[in-house]
């Protein structure tokens, strides 16, 4: 545990920067919400496990490894997956069995740890139909038509974390509204299943649960009836997450589910919502598959406070990529030695990711630096899932839109900041490596440079170049 760190949050549930303190500082419980598994996860999915994966580790920084658990859902079971299984013939557990071998692949190349337990809806139907019971027997829900549903007025907080009034929400809402339901917002727990759908023996004959009921089932399970933290992407505010408090508090008799919530906001292409229809819609994997490596779509996505939207733009990626080369280089051979201050402090300041990079900013181009700064850089960085040894793998090879030009002045900055350390074999090593690459530099004393390739230049050796 690390002495006088005070994280400090953005509570959605309270509206307000909170100080961070857990029911149990050894026992540290966060639920996130994960994937449906159908398909591969786009880029906006990735937005909140990049987030909430630094938020992890910082807490694992401050109260220790073993003092936090991490609990993130796979949904398999839902109306999409059974389209899918529909459209493809293919059977349902082929269908989600695969999708979650690629998220692990996919998250795994962002540098996402994995969470300390990833459960899946369908391992826990017995605890949701337990709860649902509960729920019943408590005169919060009702059985209609093979359906059970919550009954929403029946819980008069609902609508106080997304700050909604419910007659608004009956106002605006337009959904057909089924015939057995008491009140257009009542939502369902329990549904029948028919045909080829996935389905479970209930007490209201054979069905699934809905999807708002399998979260509040799986935290209790494994974090308790009231946990730290939930967090998840602001679309899932409402009405996922209303829903969830609903059900768990009238279930528990809770004041609370969890008593901080974060979520973090939307992202977009070039200025534009990511969507199939403007063709910038894109998973994780089309982008690993352009060439573009994982850590630099993880500093990318690190780049804008997760409260903020941000905006995904070739520009960013070109900054991301030199910026991770740069840091790469100029932290070649070193040891981490301890996170500097001010990075912990902008990160426990409700993850000021912002703040925390230009800490590593300046630790990498101060004047005085020296290699006891760049090892501080070195382990700030991997606290966030950056420069680490695996994910510096594509150093080696050409990247976009830049081609051996940008390299050259990667390695020739590179080199003049050797040259001011003193280091002046590492410095003479990027220069004899362009030389054996087929690059003829000549320098001038104030670092200035011109280049020009010779009969022998190979851009194999120059990517090579570390």
């Amino acid at each position: 545990m690390v002495d006088k760190v005070q994280i400090r949050l953005t509570n959605t549930r309270t509206r307000s920067k909170e100080d961070f303190n857990p029911i149990d500082d050894k026992n540290i419980r966060v639920y996130a919400c994960g994937p449906t598994v159908y398909d591969r996860a786009h880029l906006g999915n990735a937005r909140p496990v990049v987030v909430f994966d630094v938020l992890f580790r910082l807490l694992q920084h401050v109260y220790g490894e073993d003092a936090v658990t991490y609990v993130r859902n796979f949904t398999d079971v839902d109306d999409k997956i059974n389209a899918r299984a529909a459209e493809t013939g293919r059977p349902i557990r082929d269908i989600t069995e695969e999708t979650i071998s690629w998220y692990h692949e996919d998250m795994k190349a962002l540098g996402a740890l994995r969470p300390t337990e990833e459960p899946r809806a369908t391992d826990y139907i017995p605890q949701m139909v337990a709860m649902i019971e509960d729920l019943i027997t408590k005169g919060f829900a009702y059985a209609a038509e093979g359906h059970v549903l919550f009954e929403v007025r029946k819980f008069s907080e609902y609508g106080k974390l997304s700050g909604r009034s419910l007659d608004d929400m009956i106002a605006g809402a337009r959904v057909e509204v089924a015939p057995f339901k008491r009140d257009p917002m009542d939502f369902v727990l329990w549904k029948p299943s028919t045909g080829n759908q996935p389905g479970w023996d209930s007490p209201w004959g054979y069905g699934r649960p809905g999807w708002h009921i399998e979260c509040s089932a799986m935290s209790a399970e494994l974090l308790g009836d009231v946990f730290d933290i939930h967090a998840g992407g602001i679309d899932l505010q409402f009405p996922h997450h209303e829903n969830e408090i609903a059900q768990s508090r009238c279930a528990h008799g809770s004041e609370v589910m969890a008593n901080y919530w974060l979520h973090n906001e939307m992202l977009q292409v070039e200025g534009k919502k990511m969507s199939k229809s403007l063709g910038n819609f894109f998973t994780v994997r089309d982008l690993l598959d352009q060439g573009i490596p994982g850590e630099v779509i993880r500093y990318v996505l690190l780049m804008t406070h997760y409260r903020k939207p941000m905006d995904w733009t070739v520009e960013k990626v070109r900054e991301a990529e030199k910026t991770l080369r740069r840091w790469h280089h100029a932290t070649a051979d070193l040891q981490p030695s301890e996170p500097h201050p001010d990075f912990i402090a902008a990160l426990a300041d409700d993850l000021n990711i912002a703040e925390a990079m230009s800490v590593l900013h300046r630790l990498s181009t101060d004047p005085s630096r020296d290699r006891s700064m760049l090892s501080s850089l070195l382990a700030s960085a991997r606290l966030v899932g950056l420069l680490t040894e695996k994910g510096g793998n594509w150093l080696t090879t050409q990247r976009i839109g830049g081609g051996s030009d940008v390299l050259i002045e990667e390695l020739m900055s590179q080199r003049w900041e050797f040259r001011q350390l003193k280091m002046w074999a590492d410095a003479d090593r990027i220069r004899d490596q362009l030389s054996s690459a087929g690059v003829k530099v000549s320098e001038n004393k104030d670092g200035s440079y011109t280049y020009e390739f010779t009969s022998d230049f190979d851009p194999v050796k120059l990517a090579a170049i570390k």
